[in-house]
């Protein structure tokens, strides 16, 4: 991404991936790779997507973040 040896090349991925180990994957034992990824696929959309507070977002969730910013549509 920048220069050669940039400790923060990789941050964001290895903080998501941290997560997921932490939240997901360390929970319960996965019997077939399917269950797997439907696991993942859920986790991410279902809760760390639209749920989980983010620090970049004042840890609002990004729903309550949206709802905050977004001025509401007038009623006519």
């Amino acid at each position: 991404m920048s220069s050669i040896g940039d400790c923060f090349d990789n941050a964001l991925a290895e903080s998501f991936f941290s997560s997921m180990q932490v939240e997901l994957l360390d929970r319960r034992i996965w019997r077939i790779r399917q269950e797997l990824a439907n696991g993942i696929f859920e986790w991410i959309e279902a809760f760390y997507n639209p749920v989980r507070r983010h620090s970049g977002l004042d840890y609002l969730s990004p729903v309550d973040y949206e709802q905050a910013h977004t001025p509401a549509a007038d009623a006519a």
